[in-house]
């Protein structure tokens, strides 16, 4: 049985042009809690799916200020975290856990 601190480290994958393009190089993105740290992430993803994570890089995109209507609003900050797998391992983010 999983641990369910993982579900707390890890949001949601984040499915966009770029993130596809680096599952070429065996790589996933997720959107990560933003006081997660490497290890934790690291392990999260490691039992929650089962395969071999060699390298786990973090950034952090600041918050954007936006109008809607007239009215400024911000944006908030969104940790993501990407995952370099093993050879041979794969995760498909198009399924749920």
């Amino acid at each position: 049985m999983t641990d369910l601190r993982h579900y707390d480290v890890i949001v949601s994958p984040a499915i966009t042009e770029k993130s596809t393009m680096a599952s070429e190089q065996n790589q996933v993105v997720f959107n990560v809690a933003k006081k997660a740290t490497k290890p934790e992430i690291k392990a999260a993803i490691e039992s929650l799916f089962g395969v071999k994570v060699t390298a786990v890089n973090t950034l952090v995109r600041k918050g954007k200020v936006k109008r809607f209507r007239g009215t400024i609003g911000r944006q908030s900050d969104v940790k993501k975290a990407v995952i370099t797998l093993a050879d041979g391992d794969t995760i498909d983010v198009s399924t749920g856990l």
